[in-house]
């Protein structure tokens, strides 16, 4: 059984006067722990960016930059084919923004966490995980990557000594190999399935598969995508069951 756990959540990934999922980031920053704030390439603007780290100041919510790729259109959940030391330095440019915003509100960064397609490919592809730990480790050898356990990215990570926070996705479907199933849009869940899912998760440290397996499932924090429709019925029925059941919820760093 976990003692404490992180909630994560996507954040600020409107643009401009388009509005992503219910529009409810100022309810869920009232909630979670850890904000990933989208940093302008796959969503997000300078306007939104700073509006999203006042928020989560006024909440004491810690924060990570969230890079995609560059696609707004497709909300960086296509696959992109950019030479390796361009998806570097397009990560660089986006995790700099934020830090900037952030460094307005005397607000340290907490973590980065690659968004969507960006997450898949690092999680599978060694070549660009190992160039983007290494530069990530350079800038910051602190600053906590949030990835999943096993992931080529994860390993890159453990090769370096660099500190991450591994995810547990309450709103994805997991495969036998305990990846998981990416997805494009997801339907609105079932509020009561998804937090069974999570207690099970942290009190039983298991997961059942899209094929109707159980495997062992080992986390630090617990992320519900902001996008999901009824995204906040969700995170807050989530954080009442694991309050409930004696489970603390802060971000890594208060731990």
């Amino acid at each position: 059984m976990m003692k404490t756990v992180d909630i994560n959540s996507d954040i600020g990934e409107s643009f401009g006067s388009w509005i992503i999922g219910d529009d409810v980031d100022n309810e869920l920053m009232t909630i979670i722990s850890s904000a990933n704030i989208a940093t302008g390439f796959h969503a997000g603007d300078p306007n939104i960016m700073r509006k999203t780290v006042e928020s989560a100041r006024k909440n004491g919510v810690a924060i990570g930059a969230h890079p995609g790729f560059n696609d707004l259109q497709g909300f960086g959940r296509r696959h992109l084919s950019i030479p390796v030391d361009e998806l570097v330095n397009d990560i660089i440019y986006q995790l700099g923004a934020l830090r900037e915003f952030a460094r307005l509100y005397s607000l340290p960064l907490q973590h980065i966490k690659p968004h969507g397609a960006l997450y898949m490919h690092l999680a599978r592809d060694e070549t660009a995980a190992q160039c983007f730990v290494a530069a990530l480790h350079q800038l910051d050898a602190g600053l906590y990557l949030y990835c999943m356990a096993g992931s080529a990215v994860w390993q890159a990570a453990q090769r370096l000594a660099h500190p991450v926070v591994t995810e547990f996705y309450a709103d994805r479907e997991y495969d036998d190999q305990g990846f998981i199933v990416f997805t494009r849009s997801t339907g609105r869940l079932s509020v009561q399935a998804i937090t069974d899912k999570v207690l099970m998760a942290c009190l039983e440290g298991k997961v059942k598969t899209v094929t109707g397996n159980t495997i062992p499932i080992r986390f630090d924090s617990i992320c519900i995508h902001s996008d999901t429709p009824g995204a906040l019925e969700i995170i807050s029925s989530v954080k009442m069951a694991l309050i409930n059941a004696g489970i603390n919820v802060c971000s890594p760093g208060m731990v």
